[in-house]
């Protein structure tokens, strides 16, 4: 394996777990909610996914586990915030750090023996150069990304509810007059969210890692938070992002490891600053959705 494919391999298998929960948000963003608890989704995604295949001895339920988790997260969140109207950033912000306290609680608590998802090399494809090794030898809940992706690009284009979701993100009012339930339409937008996160947090613990470690998923819900951003609010645009902060953190782990002698602290901080620059440059250059983190009050402007 020369070192372009390393380092490619590395970025898809980094790219997964944004490139799931980016497919949420990017639901709920367009429902007009800017979900500030995706990093507690993905959290609770990866402890209770590892803790699952520990309890069932079985991966595809340790998957499922952990992206029920994301969903409880995301009912919580929703509630709080579509229902009874407390703000959805302080809101988001109470949910990561009671994830962070509770995971990391329970990982001393809790005696696991968790298991790992296995490889899967699909045959001729894995022998395409450069290109093969990456995308076609990997763990297998990996490809769950050829139904999820699709999935949440049909139901915000393709169905009505989507157009309602998209309706709610951009006129409320509008909406509201049609009889649309806008925070209803919301609330569902952050459950689709919750269940993706869940599952890219699981992944990245059942899959990716193999075990849980405390606050494993280090921020990555904001840089999804960033992708969505990137994207200008399109799937595939945010799909591309999260592979863009992928490789940034592909190039952090792979480069020391292939000899390159760079700052380690400043590979850390790569991802991160690639965040900021990304929001800095394309939150004014593309148009978010007009209603984005804008409370719905009937009646009210």
């Amino acid at each position: 394996m020369n070192d372009l494919t390393t380092i490619l391999s590395s970025a898809v298998r980094l790219t997964a777990p944004l490139a799931f929960a980016g497919s949420g948000e990017y639901v709920a963003e367009r429902s007009g909610t800017l979900n500030i608890s995706i990093e507690a989704m993905l959290l609770a995604g990866a402890f209770f996914g590892i803790l699952g295949t520990s309890v069932f001895g079985n991966v595809a339920l340790g998957l499922a586990v952990g992206t029920l988790a994301g969903l409880v997260v995301a009912v919580i969140h929703a509630n709080f915030s579509h229902r009874l109207a407390a703000n959805t950033f302080v809101v988001g912000l109470t949910l990561n750090v009671l994830l962070l306290g509770l995971t990391s609680f329970l990982l001393e608590t809790i005696d696991m023996t968790p298991k790992q998802a296995g490889e899967i090399e699909i045959p001729v494809l894995k022998e395409i150069p450069v290109l093969g090794e990456a995308l076609f030898v990997n763990r297998w809940p990996i490809y769950l990304l050829l139904v999820v992706v699709p999935v949440a690009w049909y139901v915000v284009a393709r169905t009505r509810w989507g157009l309602e979701v998209r309706a709610c993100g951009e006129d409320p009012q509008a909406a509201d007059v049609t009889g649309i339930d806008v925070n209803a339409r919301r609330r569902q937008s952050l459950y689709f969210c919750g269940l993706c996160a869940g599952l890219g947090g699981a992944y990245l613990s059942v899959a990716q890692v193999g075990l849980f470690n405390q606050n494993m998923t280090a921020g990555r819900g904001f840089i999804v938070n960033a992708a969505v951003i990137f994207g200008g609010w399109r799937l595939g645009g945010t799909i591309a992002g999260c592979f863009l902060f992928g490789a940034a953190d592909a190039m952090r782990l792979a480069l020391p490891a292939l000899g390159y002698d760079i700052n380690p602290q400043l590979l850390i901080a790569g991802p991160y600053v690639l965040a900021l620059v990304a929001m800095m440059f394309f939150a004014k250059r593309n148009r978010a959705p007009a209603a984005l983190a804008v409370p719905f009050e009937r009646g009210l402007k």
